[in-house]
């Protein structure tokens, strides 16, 4: 359980453009630059396998302040060396300073002072009507030629349902970015209801969810 773990001071951090973990979620990845092989490495090494998931800025070098810690809970390696793990979403951080070293990855000091709640039950989402949500998400799926089984969507709980959903579909980094910052599952629910209708409604890439 999350509440078990002992959240360091100073997380690995692995900037992936447009790629969100989320608390209680999961994220698969397939590693193979050499710098991340040896963070994978060296996280295995530690009692806690906390890796931090973050998104790069426009700017050069620059990061997003929040991210999510995951836990490293499935690994192997294929023939040729590289790492296919899967990482447990357990709570977002903020970056503090860059911890500097020797390291081919890059280390920050972070903090979890705000984020208490990630490790508990999320609160429900009461005004969530599932009809009208998946009749707008049926909309945009059409209009981005997109399909899915709409079978396992319909019995996925709200949780499941709206977190899957925010880190599988292919917005911008900065709408990923909302999503990822949404204080509750109900905001959370609201972005993304936002940006299906903003889709709809022919918005071009260069704008930007306000």
């Amino acid at each position: 359980m999350a509440k078990t773990i002992d959240f360091p001071s100073i997380l690995p951090i692995f900037p992936l453009p447009k790629a969100i973990l989320l608390p209680g979620s999961r994220l698969p990845l397939h590693i193979f630059e050499p710098r991340y092989l040896t963070m994978i490495e060296d996280c295995l090494k530690t009692p806690n396998r906390l890796i931090g998931m973050i998104q790069p800025t426009s700017v050069e070098g620059r990061l997003q302040s929040i991210g999510c810690a995951g836990k490293l809970t499935q690994f192997s390696e294929t023939e040729d060396g590289r790492y296919m793990i899967t990482l447990s979403g357990i709570s977002r951080y903020r970056i503090e300073s860059e911890v500097e070293g020797f390291t081919p990855y890059r280390r920050f000091n972070v903090s979890w002072d705000s984020f208490e709640k990630d490790r508990d039950v999320p609160d429900p989402d009461k005004n969530f009507d599932r009809d009208e949500f998946f009749g707008l998400l049926e909309k945009f799926l059409e209009g981005e030629g997109l399909s899915t089984d709409w079978e396992t969507l319909q019995q996925a709980d709200s949780e499941l349902l709206i977190n899957s959903l925010s880190m599988m579909l292919d917005f911008d980094s900065e709408d990923k970015q909302a999503l990822l910052e949404a204080p509750s599952l109900q905001t959370r629910r609201e972005t993304l209801t936002t940006l299906f209708e903003f889709s709809l409604r022919g918005g071009s890439d260069d704008e930007v969810l306000q």
